[in-house]
């Protein structure tokens, strides 16, 4: 006849290995999920430009555009004191 204790002994013995599969199992997907995490917040970053970047790229473009109106400016005063048409 087998002794109860030992029959409880197997019983922890599969339960806590049991647990401890799947502990093992949800903290490799817990890592997993977080590297995918990262990359993807990397990833973001290399894709989006910052605030800084596009203030600094319009400003450029806007002073481009005032010596483009500058320069219209001054071909219609000349055109206007030849007196073109």
């Amino acid at each position: 006849m087998v002794e109860p204790t030992l029959v409880w002994s197997a019983i922890l013995t599969f339960i806590m290995g049991l647990l401890g599969w799947v502990l093992r199992n949800h903290l490799a997907e817990f890592q997993r999920v977080t590297i995918l995490l990262n990359r993807t917040r990397e990833e973001i970053a290399r894709d989006y430009v910052t605030k800084g970047e596009v203030h600094a790229d319009i400003n450029r473009v806007m002073n481009r555009l005032e010596a483009l109106d500058a320069k219209l400016d001054r071909l219609l005063e000349s055109r206007a004191k030849l007196g073109g048409p």
